[in-house]
C-alpha cells in the first residue's frame, strides 16, 4: 500500500485537511468554529480516509479521490468566498491555503492510480492474450 507514490499523496491530502481542525483561518476565528465548514471538513477527512484505505479497488479510489478534490475545491471557494465578503481586513494564515494543496494532492494522486489501473488492464490483456495462443 505504501510503496505506491499516490498512497503519500492521499496521505498528506488527509493530513492536510485534519490539520485544519486544529488551526485556525484567521486571528482568533477557528475553521470548526462556523458548522458548515465543520460539516464539510468532517466530510472530506472522511473521503480522502476513505480514497487513501480502498487501495485494493482502485477504479472506487479513484472515484473518491476526484469526489474527495470535488468538496475540498468546494471548501476552498467557499473560504475565499467568505474572505473576500469580509468587509474588515483580517490576517489570514497558512491553514486557509491548505484545501488548495490537497486539491493538487488529490487530482496527482487519482492520476497516479488510473495510471496503475492501465497499465494492470494491459498487463492482463497480454496475459490473455498468450494463454490464446498455446
Amino acid at each position: 500500500m505504501w510503496q505506491r507514490i499516490q498512497t503519500l499523496y492521499l496521505a498528506i491530502a488527509t493530513a492536510l485537511i485534519a490539520a485544519m481542525f486544529f488551526c485556525d483561518k484567521a486571528d482568533g476565528v477557528s475553521f470548526t468554529s462556523y458548522w458548515p465548514y465543520l460539516v464539510l471538513l468532517i466530510l472530506s477527512v472522511l473521503l480522502h480516509f476513505l480514497a487513501l484505505t480502498t487501495w485494493k479497488f482502485r477504479i472506487f479510489q479513484v472515484r473518491t479521490a476526484v469526489l474527495a478534490a470535488l468538496l475540498t475545491l468546494a471548501l476552498q471557494v467557499w473560504l475565499a468566498v467568505d474572505f473576500a465578503v469580509t468587509g474588515n481586513d483580517p490576517l489570514f494564515h497558512v491553514p486557509a491555503l491548505f484545501p488548495i494543496v490537497a486539491v493538487i494532492l488529490d487530482v496527482l494522486a487519482a492520476r497516479g492510480i488510473w495510471a496503475d489501473e492501465l497499465m494492470v488492464r494491459s498487463s492482463s490483456r497480454l496475459r490473455s492474450s498468450k494463454r490464446k495462443k498455446h
